[in-house]
């Protein structure tokens, strides 16, 4: 296993990295990691390496990349998914650090500390031009409840601030707990003395402070932006700010960085500005340092995700529980796609049991992956299943029966050009197994080399399959049997299924063997892992 390092990195997570049996770290720098990407399997980086689709083309056995941070707009998301590369980052590490950064810009604005600082290091002692305000009494909207807007929320109170907070993906339980008065954007623009921001960039956020959105402040309202600089449309601001509408901004992020030196905003000495350091704290980067190298450590060695980006969210404990049905998805949309006939069009997943009452996507990812990759020349896995069906125009279905059961199932129904071939599994001792096919129940583990017949049950197929194997020097290691309970055509033979256990693979030239008996109507090998 190679992972390179491409950015500074807390020296424990290194050590952490290092520790790993068998495992070649490079510790790296921006300008010369991607010469190690060629056979690396992990990826670090913080915010400088710019991870587009050409760094992942340079990286063929990459597996993951860790982002040592909350954002990740520095890694192409879209291509890493394609790629089936997981990208993961590490949330809440940083968020003390950037909430204490937001309350120390509020303070130097309204102490107006940089600039009594610049007076009096000219050799002025202007007491009176400096009158400040206190935070104590004043209203403070926070936009955006996550790690960081919560961090705030607890340092505000010690102010002896007002809260009010607006964000649609928090319940009012979460607010009442936090004391917080959650209320609509225009409303938090009205009421507020203060306003900071704590959300990601997105389509819906995006110059969310325009000038419009000015209009509705009250005047004299004080701006932060610790968050992401697409947030501020910045002209609007500097404009707001020439009118008094706005009577301080601090600014640690920008829409470009570093900014232009002509930039509208530096004409007010009425503007703070830092270098993206809100989370540059010691404290910090140790944090998100250990935990990105943990990650990494806990998804290469035990395929457990935390904190994705672009897969399924669940927490460690759901992975575990979920492992081996994961397994057990993967494999029945492998053996489906495997025995069915035709061009996939549809693939639609059943849950039965308890199963049904979890998180399913992760399955649903699992299932179609096994399917795809019987025909799938790229890589596909549980990160770019899902898109992959997408873009083959796959109809992509699920269904929860929540009914009572003894044991919890998967069902894979795998719609073709030609005909819907249905397999259906259990796990058994943390093992994937077989249990129906085209509702014919077969039980048979999941692993290993298998043949696939069916065939009109009648005297003989046995004896033929034995024979035809053991005259090719193939040893049977296991032979599981099924049948309908009733024929489809009354008088006729009972349609029947088997699914040999072999010691290797079935070749062709065998399986032609097999189909020489007029009963045998289809053979065909299957190879799964063990």
């Amino acid at each position: 296993m190679k992972i390179v390092i491409a950015e500074p990195l807390a020296v424990a997570g290194i050590e952490l990295l290092v520790a790993q049996p068998g495992w070649q770290v490079v510790v790296s720098n921006p300008k010369e990691y991607a010469q190690h990407l060629a056979d690396a399997d992990a990826l670090l980086v913080r915010s400088a390496v710019q991870v587009d689709r050409s760094v992942l083309q340079r990286a063929p056995k990459l597996r993951v990349i860790g982002r040592a941070g909350v954002g990740v707009d520095n890694v192409d998301l879209d291509a890493a998914t394609e790629a089936g590369v997981l990208v993961m980052n590490t949330p809440g590490g940083n968020a003390i650090s950037v909430a204490e950064h937001t309350l120390a810009l509020m303070l130097a604005m309204a102490r107006r500390i940089p600039q009594a600082n610049a007076s009096t290091r000219s050799g002025k002692w202007e007491k009176k031009k400096f009158l400040g305000s206190e935070l104590r009494g004043k209203t403070l909207g926070i936009v955006g409840l996550g790690s960081i807007g919560r961090e705030v929320v607890k340092r505000a109170r010690a102010f002896e601030m007002r809260v009010v907070a607006h964000d649609p993906y928090i319940t009012s339980k979460i607010a009442q707990d936090l004391a917080v008065d959650l209320v609509t954007l225009p409303a938090l623009y009205a009421a507020s003395d203060y306003i900071t921001l704590h959300v990601a960039a997105t389509p819906e956020t995006e110059g969310m402070l325009s000038t419009a959105a000015f209009q509705q402040m009250k005047t004299g309202v004080r701006i932060v932006n610790c968050a992401r600089g697409e947030l501020v449309d910045e002209a609007a601001l500097a404009e707001a700010i020439r009118s008094g509408k706005v009577a301080g901004a601090s600014i640690d992020v920008f829409s470009v960085e570093p900014p232009p030196a002509g930039s509208p905003l530096f004409e007010s000495d009425a503007v703070i500005a830092t270098p993206h350091i809100g989370g540059s704290t010691e404290e910090a980067q140790e944090i998100v340092g250990v935990r990105i190298a943990e990650q990494v450590v806990e998804y290469l060695r035990n395929a457990i995700a935390i904190n994705a980006v672009n897969m399924p969210a669940l927490t460690p404990e759901q992975y575990r529980a979920l492992g081996p049905y994961v397994m057990l998805a993967e494999r029945l949309g492998n053996f489906a796609a495997h025995i069915a006939s035709g061009s996939p069009r549809g693939v639609r997943l059943v849950y039965c049991g308890k199963i049904a009452e979890s998180n399913t996507n992760l399955l649903r990812s699992a299932g179609l992956a096994g399917v795809l990759s019987r025909s799938t020349a790229g890589r596909v896995n549980l990160v770019n299943a899902m898109q992959t069906a997408e873009q083959r125009g796959w109809l992509v279905a699920e269904s929860h029966e929540r009914r009572s059961a003894r044991t919890d199932t998967i069902r894979i129904e795998l719609e073709t050009d030609r005909a819907v071939t249905t397999v259906e599994g259990a796990v058994f001792l943390d093992k994937p197994r077989l249990t129906q096919v085209d509702g014919i129940y077969c039980e048979v583990a999941l692993a290993g080399f298998l043949i696939f017949m069916k065939n009109r049950d009648v005297p003989g197929v046995i004896g033929h399959v034995g024979t035809v194997l053991g005259r090719n020097r193939i040893n049977i290691a296991n032979f599981s049997l099924g049948r309908r309970d009733t024929a489809i055509v009354p008088g006729e033979p009972h349609e029947a299924v088997a699914v040999v256990s072999t010691d290797e693979l079935v070749p062709e030239s065998v399986l032609a063997q097999l189909r020489e008996n007029p009963a045998v109507e289809f053979a065909r090998s299957v190879e799964l892992p063990r």
